[in-house]
Order: structure tokens, then C-alpha cells, then sequence
């Protein structure tokens, strides 16, 4: 069990210290804040629906889908309240929607890959 939600809990919490930052550090300063939101979030539903579907393809359920999508959805809306609290940074709605069109892009490959895997 710790195995399947571990990755959840670091994946996370390294959302939250990048979120914490007062500066976009190296590299990732030079991509668009739309294309980090969703390239985050897809990684972030995965690895999220991982554990919710028990680490098994099989397991790649409409429950465990929503499940995953619910939990990457108010991770992302609490790591704009956090950046209400920090210098240089803002929260912003938008911020929230590419979070969600990057957690369904991320789900609707792990669905697929699942039923082309199940084959």
C-alpha cells in the first residue's frame, strides 16, 4: 500500500516546494505556466491513478479514474491557496483549469494505454 501512495505523497509534496518558490527555478523558467500546469498534473493523475487502481491495469476503473481526477483536482486548487501566501506569486483560476485539461490528458492516456494493454 505505502509502495502504490508513496509516489503520490513526493510527487505532491514537490508540486507544493515548487509552488512555494519566489522564482521559477533553471530550465523550467523558460516553458509556459500553461505547459508546466498541465505536464505536472498529467504526471500527477498517473501516478495518482496508479495507486487508486492498486497498481494494476486491471484495476483501470471509471472509479479509480475519478478518483485520481478528484484527487489531482484539489491538489491543484490548494496549491493556488498556498501561492496566495507567497511573494512574487499569485493564484489564478486559470492556473486551476490546465491543472484539470492536464489531469484528463494524463488519464485519458492511462485509460487507453490500459485497454490496449488489456488486449
Amino acid at each position: 500500500m505505502i509502495g502504490l501512495w508513496l509516489p503520490v505523497a513526493v510527487y505532491m509534496a514537490a508540486i507544493y516546494y515548487g509552488a512555494a518558490l519566489t522564482q521559477v527555478p533553471g530550465p523550467a523558467a523558460r516553458l509556459s505556466d500553461t505547459v508546466l500546469h498541465m505536464a505536472g498534473y498529467a504526471g500527477l493523475a498517473i501516478v495518482t491513478l496508479r495507486a487508486t487502481a492498486a497498481g494494476k491495469l486491471s484495476g483501470v476503473t471509471m472509479r479509480a479514474l475519478v478518483l485520481a481526477f478528484v484527487i489531482a483536482t484539489i491538489h491543484g486548487m490548494t496549491v493556488e491557496v498556498e501561492q496566495m501566501f507567497v511573494p512574487t506569486r499569485f493564484a489564478e483560476w486559470r492556473d486551476v483549469g490546465n491543472d484539470v485539461i492536464g489531469a484528463l490528458g494524463g488519464l485519458a492516456a492511462a485509460w487507453a494505454w490500459s485497454k490496449l494493454a488489456r488486449k
